[in-house]
């Protein structure tokens, strides 16, 4: 009898503790938030996503996946109906892609929002609004997947072509021509060892050559500054320049008009004595007897043909 008792009480005891923890995990997985319904229709594929799937706003946690189905709205495309919490700022220009988390490629709704419109959008749970699912990273991926593969293809055809035979012979005719040309280089550098080796004398004579043309240089400028010094030949030449004109410009305004006085008179007088001249040669008497009368011209009395008075 004793030992059925303690069966019992164990019996009890253990169905206590089971209640408990029940009760105790009810409490911690309770869920308070309220939340509002949501619809989301795509033609696209969305594998990966599950009922209770977790919804995010910019990576924060805001609502699940409550029922993924077909929409009897649009014919062929997915409905996808989540609970968002009533805080969560969804408005009017909110959207959804579907993306992956982690390396396990579970997908969740990532909610998003381009800042065009504040408007909140209106909840209603009898009739939810809609906010539009976009194409995500791996549905773009895979919706390009075709082109990607013809690139791929046209890079593997062009890779064929540069890896063909005669590209092999042009590659390997191009490497033995640099390693002759590498040789040639090796050569002419061993020809130059001899004019390198010489180069410290000539460096030295370079010196030298420069150290004389600035000794040069240096009686040049000396030179120069005695010949600009006040007395020196050049300033004695500019005075003696300055003399000069003075005494070509008092020759100007003083001599030279007295000399042309001079050659008019000079000029008057040689006129007279040709004319003199003239008149003896035409009459050497004249210088005896005088001039005389002059001469009677035409249709005067005692003209003569002749020329000789009657």
């Amino acid at each position: 009898m004793e030992n059925k008792a303690h069966a019992l009480l164990a019996g009890i005891f253990v169905l206590v503790v089971t209640l408990l923890l029940a009760l105790l995990a009810l409490w911690l997985t309770r869920d308070n938030t309220q939340r509002h319904l949501y619809e989301m229709s795509t033609g696209d594929i969305i594998s990966g996503l599950q009922p209770q799937a977790a919804v995010r706003f910019r990576g924060v946690p805001v609502g699940k996946v409550e029922s993924i189905g077909f929409d009897d709205k649009v014919k062929g495309n997915v409905l996808i109906r989540v609970s968002i919490d009533r805080e969560a700022p969804i408005t009017q220009s909110t959207f959804a892609t579907v993306a992956s988390q982690g390396v396990t490629g579970l997908g969740f709704i990532q909610l998003d929002d381009n800042d065009g419109s504040s408007v909140r959008l209106t909840p209603n749970d009898a009739n939810p609004p809609r906010i539009p699912l976009k194409p995500g990273t791996l549905d773009k991926l895979l919706s390009q997947g075709e082109m990607i593969l013809n690139h791929l293809e046209q890079a593997s055809s062009s890779l064929n072509k540069l890896l063909s035979d005669e590209n092999q012979r042009t590659v390997s005719a191009a490497v033995a021509q640099f390693g002759e040309a590498t040789a040639s280089l090796k050569r002419v550098s061993q020809g130059l060892e001899p004019t390198v080796a010489g180069l410290p004398a000539l460096s030295r004579e370079t010196s030298a050559t420069l150290l004389s043309v600035k000794r040069a240089s240096n009686e040049v400028a000396s030179t120069a500054q005695r010949l600009n010094a006040v007395g020196g030949p050049l300033d004695k030449l500019t005075q003696g320049g300055t003399a000069l004109a003075a005494g070509v410009e008092t020759f100007s305004t003083a001599t030279l008009p007295k000399l042309g006085e001079v050659a008019d008179e000079t000029a008057r007088a040689m006129r007279q004595l040709r004319r003199t001249v003239s008149a003896v040669d035409d009459n050497p008497q004249a210088l005896i007897f005088g001039n005389g009368p002059p001469l009677a011209g035409p249709g005067e009395p005692g003209f003569s043909a002749t020329g000789v008075n009657p």
